[in-house]
């Protein structure tokens, strides 16, 4: 399995060695669903919701007085991706990186929108980190995200546009893309909720002794996953930066307040991380003086045991020798004599163990 994803990591990289700049290479996973198209066309007192089935007519939106949220789903369909960026005037360098799911977060500033990229994160149904790549593009009147399939972590945001919840509906496109980046960021979260839960049940389980066989290969999954988490948000924290500092005409001074709370979860976020990162690797440390102090209580047994017939095995050996004078082979009772002092011996051994603790 390792070699395998090692091999599709590989494959991904060469597809992209010797291409012309702006060439569109999906690199993601072939996903079975459809492209699709969803837009929400808003006012502060109007709302119209579609399914845009004709690329062509995106452009429609590009030009008016409305707010307007068009999410594709369907990275691997490059044409239409292309399609929609001659819509919208994207720079071809903007539709590689859209489809190259492999890209670092980031932020490219052009004079009619911005350009925003970073990572959603959510567990599918085997409990497994998902990271999928989320693009913005955000204009005057517009955002366009792209998604890599259907699913996502906007269903709130969907509904705060139906029933006008906030002060969503009455801002600009501008605040429309922080309340989706603020989606994003605050279901990290709960990513790390869940992490933090799962290293503590296996930090008590170490400390408690009861560690299973295999626990070994749940740390080092742990720590994995933490590695991509870290890796997936770190980078957000430059992107924010640059919105709340900079001066794009199309980040107005009112919402910079709200890009600055993203700032904040981030940093709390980024904080937690560092502290499960540290906690991992005293997991890794408790495990290894886990199996230390296992393997010292067996040598222990081992060496009492060992010590405890040392003396016998001496006595025995003694009385085992082929000399034909030896004194006490004589005596009638001296096999039963030898036998107690034995007994008297392994008891004495063990009450002294005792005392000491050893035992």
């Amino acid at each position: 399995m390792v070699k395998k994803r090692a091999k599709k990591r590989t494959e991904d990289y060469k597809k992209q060695i010797g291409q012309i700049p702006g060439a569109l290479i999906y690199t993601g996973k072939k996903s079975d669903k459809d492209f699709h198209v969803e837009c929400f066309d808003y006012t502060k007192d109007n709302i119209e919701e579609s399914v845009i089935l004709n690329i062509e007519d995106t452009a429609n939106y590009k030009e008016t007085d409305s707010v307007t949220w068009i999410n594709v789903d369907g990275l691997k369909y490059t044409d239409q991706i292309e399609n929609i960026g001659k819509q919208y005037n994207l720079h071809p360098l903007v539709l590689e990186d859209i489809v190259n799911t492999t890209q670092r977060p980031k932020i490219d500033e052009y004079e009619d929108y911005l350009f925003v990229v970073l990572k959603m994160l959510y567990y599918d149904n085997d409990e497994n980190i998902v990271i999928e790549q989320v693009s913005f593009v955000l204009g005057k009147n517009y955002v366009i995200t792209f998604q890599e399939s259907e699913g996502d972590v906007f269903g709130t945001i969907r509904e705060r546009l139906r029933l006008a919840n906030g002060r969503i509906r009455g801002l600009k496109s501008d605040y429309l893309m922080y309340a989706l980046i603020d989606a994003v960021v605050d279901n990290y979260f709960s990513i790390i909720e869940i992490l933090g839960n799962k290293i503590e049940d296996l930090e008590t389980e170490l400390f408690e002794g009861h560690a299973r066989e295999n626990i070994n290969v749940e740390v080092q999954q742990l720590k994995r996953e933490i590695l991509k988490v870290r890796r997936a948000i770190f980078p957000l924290r430059e992107i924010i930066n640059r919105i709340e500092k900079g001066e794009h005409p199309l980040i107005y001074k009112r919402t910079i307040t709200y890009y600055r709370d993203i700032y904040d979860h981030l940093i709390q976020v980024s904080e937690n991380i560092d502290i499960y990162r540290e906690m991992i690797w005293s997991l890794m440390d408790m495990y290894m003086t886990t199996i230390s102090n296992k393997m010292n209580e067996v040598m222990k047994v081992l060496t009492i045991m060992a010590s405890i017939f040392i003396p016998l095995t001496f006595l025995a050996g003694i009385y085992g020798m082929n000399f034909e004078y030896i004194p006490e082979l004589k005596y009638r009772y001296g096999y039963f004599v030898l036998l107690g002092v034995m007994v008297i011996i392994f008891v004495g051994l063990l009450f002294y163990f005792k005392r000491k603790k050893w035992l």
